[in-house]
């Protein structure tokens, strides 16, 4: 078996091809010529990615009990970015090459022009990277708002209201998933850097004394996600930040890094906050973001262990890491070896014929089998050329009904990393399918 690897240097064009050529991701406003860094997901891409941001909430929230969510808002006031330090310190360092005087991130060329290989550039300057707006009809300072680079914040400034209605205590987490906007210099490699992104951040307050226990208990918590969800952990690693490279919050960073096409690179960052956060709020605002501990009957502010990925660059990952290449019967085959929760399709039903008879009972199958997994429903073309096309966007198991299915009341299952073919009666697929998956 042949199997495309990070080190394949076509791998990222290939996958990148299948994304938009199957329905995953496509360039947005295309039709006009395209917007740089943005891109629209299509029907496989928006059932991809909310598996991956429901595998996130399901290990996260569902399957816990110290942790709630919320969904805060996305613009926020100049007062919110001031207090948390992003206003001041949000920047990348930004050049101008004097030759072909393309705009670049100072901190990613290596002093060498990508374009066109000057050396010669003007002085670095601090370039904020947040996206900023007026609210409201009247413009003016009064009116000035910002789309948020993180999701972080709202976790922070809603700590209080969670608190009163949750009647949660340290330790206890918030997470949201959601959009953030960041005015990235030079946005690149496909959906891994772009203006306009999801997250999933956690925030996780604990006592003081507490903090590097639980840095280290969501290091290894968040590593294992990924490894539990198919990336491979040879091609996983952790990084931990020097002291002098950490953001200007944080006292301890730990990244989970994967290792794209072009090296390893974050998926997401697991940092100890401190109590950073909370002091910079209250202290802004007036309004004491404190924990009442009525054990030792003390006020005290907790600190913040904070889990943060990207949705859209996890996405990507588990793309790459799934892209191989086989043969079967001396033809390659292009499949994705995507974990069944993530699939964007999980089985697909595929009448043999279009024929009346057969459409009925194949559509009956799938009335039986959509209450628990997305479906696709298939009839153009040989059994054989739909089963390759079920393999290139990862659907693990397909259901062929045939004019035997109309005596023997049965039908085929196939599995998609195997190409076994194995007979299961109707009555009993829906119970044969969740067996396969794990669910009972």
């Amino acid at each position: 078996m042949e199997t495309a690897t990070p080190d394949d240097p076509n791998l990222l064009d290939k996958v990148i091809n299948l994304a938009k050529r199957r329905g995953f991701i496509f360039p947005s406003a295309e039709i006009y010529g395209g917007f740089r860094s943005t891109y629209d997901y299509g029907p496989l891409g928006v059932n991809m990615l909310r598996n991956v941001k429901q595998a996130w909430w399901t290990a996260m929230v569902q399957r816990r009990s110290d942790i709630v969510g919320i969904d805060a808002a996305i613009l926020g006031p100049p007062a919110v970015w001031a207090a948390s330090g992003h206003l001041e310190t949000f920047t990348d360092p930004l050049v101008d090459c004097l030759q072909c005087k393309e705009r670049w991130r100072e901190d990613k060329i290596d002093g060498v022009c990508p374009n066109c290989g000057s050396t010669k550039f003007t002085e670095a300057r601090a370039f904020n990277l947040m996206f900023k707006t007026q609210a409201g009809p009247v413009e003016g300072e009064g009116a000035t708002a910002y789309l948020r680079p993180e999701t972080a914040q709202g976790m922070f400034t809603n700590f209080n209201n969670v608190l009163a209605a949750t009647r949660k205590k340290p330790p206890f987490g918030i997470a949201q998933i959601g959009k953030s906007f960041r005015n990235e210099i030079t946005p690149q490699n496909f959906v891994f850097r772009t203006r306009e992104f999801e997250q999933m951040e956690m925030e996780y307050f604990v006592p003081p004394a507490d903090a590097p226990t639980w840095h280290q208990y969501w290091i290894k918590e968040r590593y294992d996600w990924y490894i539990g969800l198919g990336l491979p952990s040879a091609k996983l690693r952790l990084y931990e930040h020097a002291r002098e490279d950490l953001s200007h919050y944080s006292k301890g960073t730990t990244d989970v890094e994967f290792e794209f096409p072009w090296g390893f690179d974050e998926l997401e960052g697991v940092a100890n906050r401190g109590d950073y956060d909370l002091t910079q709020h209250s202290n802004a605002s007036g309004v004491k973001l404190e924990f009442f501990d009525q054990t030792t009957n003390e006020h005290y502010t907790p600190y913040v262990i904070e889990p943060a990925a990207g949705a859209t660059r996890a996405m990507m990952a588990f793309l790459l890491a799934a892209y191989c290449e086989d043969e079967i019967e001396g033809e390659v085959r292009t499949v994705l070896r995507l974990d069944w929760r993530l699939a964007p399709y999980q089985v697909a039903v595929l009448p043999l014929s279009k024929k009346p008879e057969l459409e009925g009972v194949s559509q009956k199958v799938l009335g039986e089998l959509q209450p628990y997994f997305m479906c696709d429903y298939d009839v153009t073309q040989s059994i054989g050329r739909r089963y390759r096309r079920q393999d290139e966007v990862g659907t693990p198991f397909c259901v062929t009904v045939d004019f035997d299915s109309l005596n023997d009341h049965s039908v085929t299952v196939r599995d998609r990393d195997t190409t076994s073919q194995t007979r299961v009666k109707i009555d009993d697929l829906l119970g044969e399918l969740r067996t396969r998956t794990g669910q009972h």
